[in-house]
């Protein structure tokens, strides 16, 4: 399946979850904010939002620093 992962083509495994794909690029759950298509999607439903081909897909991963 084809999806655009913040600005470039990726080719996930099909029936991915958003939490799969984090999992897959050994992303902190925690520590990210997730859009699909320009909806945001909430932490306590990484496990059940399924992602489709051509979905556009923004991670932003939070660093802490002082």
């Amino acid at each position: 399946m084809h999806i655009i992962l913040n600005g470039e083509n990726t080719t996930i495994t099909n029936n991915s979850t958003v939490q799969d794909l984090l999992n897959q690029f050994n992303l902190d759950l925690k520590k990210v904010a997730v859009e699909i298509n320009k909806n945001l999607i909430q932490h306590c439903n990484f496990a059940t939002t399924t992602i489709h081909n051509g979905d556009c897909i923004e991670i932003v991963h939070f660093i802490g620093g002082g």
